[in-house]
């Protein structure tokens, strides 16, 4: 092999370590390119004594891997162009899970004619030769970061191309009204003939339509980060409501000191619970009342602190006790705010006004936090709450700042376009403005995404993804 011939494979097949970089049971290293059959019959003998390179797509092998010497016996597949994850010939080797051999297995790789892969570029392959789309290839970090089974269901299907449709969907009705406009604009002479009588007051619907789809993709965002990221959520109430019991109930854990004796938690606890939906990221605040205490005071100005922080209150109230001017304090400073009014110690004889309080807020449950079965109530109305029951997000959402600003663009196209036609704007205005809007929806969906706009994508990819 020639210097030459080297360095045009070395640019051409790439490898990596594809699991973590771990001590485990296993680990796998994949190798993508033109040349990575070759390469893997360089470091792989099959125990059946046959050539790699007769292997057919979608089979494997047992075997040893040798560089200079044997490192390991593992299982080579080999997946065949273009039936690949990534496009290309690929070829993954399998061996034992400890880091120093996996690393020496890559090493063996790159020996043989592989370069060390960048950060995402098999999934970056993938998306060059047209295996996904952007918004599909951006998905796989969502798979991968899921928190919840809601928000991987969502991830799999944004994966299967369902926000990729729903754009093509909206950028195809756009580009029939555009396209009429595009005749009318090439033959004036003809009027309306050369575009079937096209009439463009009557797509004022059509295009209506369009910015009210991307006008619910862009809320879809606001959802799927709360899915993902989490929101900042208060635990706030009265001392001895059962506010820490609450925390405990959601954390399933005794994270928070629970006891009968006022005003036991003086600081705030904070942790990340998952609502099956929801990622909560949980401050259990010291309860609302007077006190002579100083460090109580400091505690109390901390939950006062969380309220305005907070973009969810759950609101403890007690049950087992008459509603009273800390309760009613508490009402006055959540106002305005969403919050879950959690009424606790319904195990215990009712003594609080319950209409009062279904009346002031629309999200209530009932519940006693001692026991662990309230969980699925509160998580329904945590849920709800925050529209996430409501929400379909397997149809397609927009999943980061990337895609919400390209959504943003269309929309904001989309009601110049649907202006101009309102207030009689000439027809080549009405026209730019559509095109503005079609070419931010290609750029979402990665049909006219810049080069720098995919390596900024593939950057946050670990490698051998």
């Amino acid at each position: 092999m020639t210097a030459r011939t080297g360095a045009m494979m070395t640019a051409r097949t790439v490898a990596a370590i594809s699991t973590p970089d771990t001590t485990g049971s296993i680990a796998m290293i994949r190798v993508s390119g033109e040349n990575a059959i070759e390469i893997a019959e360089k470091i792989f003998i099959p125990a059946n004594g046959k050539p790699v390179s007769g292997m057919a797509g979608y089979t494997a092998a047992y075997g040893s891997i040798r560089d200079k010497t044997k490192l390991d016996d593992g299982v080579l597949l080999v997946y065949r162009a273009p039936k690949s994850y990534t496009g290309e010939d690929v070829a993954e080797i399998t061996c034992h899970g400890g880091v120093y051999v996996a690393r020496k297995v890559l090493q063996a790789c790159i020996n043989a004619g592989a370069r060390l892969a960048e950060a995402g570029e098999f999934t970056k392959r993938a998306l060059l030769n047209g295996k996904m789309s952007l918004t599909q290839a951006e998905s796989v970090i969502d798979v991968i970061n899921s928190a919840n089974g809601r928000y991987l269901a969502c991830s799999n299907a944004q994966k299967d191309g369902a926000l990729f449709r729903k754009t093509e969907e909206i950028a195809d009705k756009i580009l029939g009204v555009s396209a009429h406009i595009a005749a009318l604009l090439d033959y004036p002479e003809e009027g309306g003939a050369k575009a079937g009588g096209f009439e463009i007051s009557s797509r004022i619907g059509l295009l209506d339509d369009c910015r009210l789809q991307l006008s619910s993709l862009l809320e879809s965002h606001e959802i799927g980060r709360i899915m993902r990221e989490g929101v900042i959520t208060a635990i706030v109430g009265k001392t001895n409501a059962g506010k820490s019991t609450l925390m405990n109930l959601m954390t399933r854990d005794d994270r928070s000191i629970v006891t009968d004796i006022p005003g036991t938690t003086r600081d705030v606890i904070e942790e990340t619970v998952n609502m099956d939906g929801a990622v909560l990221r949980l401050c259990d605040c010291a309860g609302i009342r007077e006190t002579g205490d100083a460090v109580e005071k400091i505690g109390i100005e901390l939950m006062l602190k969380r309220i305005e922080e907070a973009a969810l209150i759950l609101a403890v109230f007690d049950n087992s006790r008459p509603l009273e001017k800390e309760d009613y304090a508490l009402i006055e400073k959540i106002a305005g705010k969403t919050v879950v009014c959690v009424i606790n110690k319904i195990d215990l004889e009712s003594k609080t006004d319950l209409s009062e309080l279904s009346a002031r807020f629309g999200n209530t449950v009932k519940i006693c936090a001692k026991d662990g079965a309230s969980l699925n109530a509160l998580v329904a109305a945590v849920n709800g709450a925050l529209g996430i029951n409501a929400a379909d997000l397997s149809a397609g959402f927009i999943a980061n700042e990337r895609q919400r600003v390209c959504a943003l663009d269309a929309k904001l196209a989309l009601t110049e376009a649907i202006a101009g036609i309102e207030n009689g704007a000439p027809l080549d205005a009405t026209g730019f403005w559509l095109e503005n809007a079609l070419d931010a929806l290609y750029r979402l969906s990665g049909k006219r995404a810049s080069a720098r706009i995919i390596d900024e994508v593939f950057k946050n990819f670990c490698v051998g993804k």
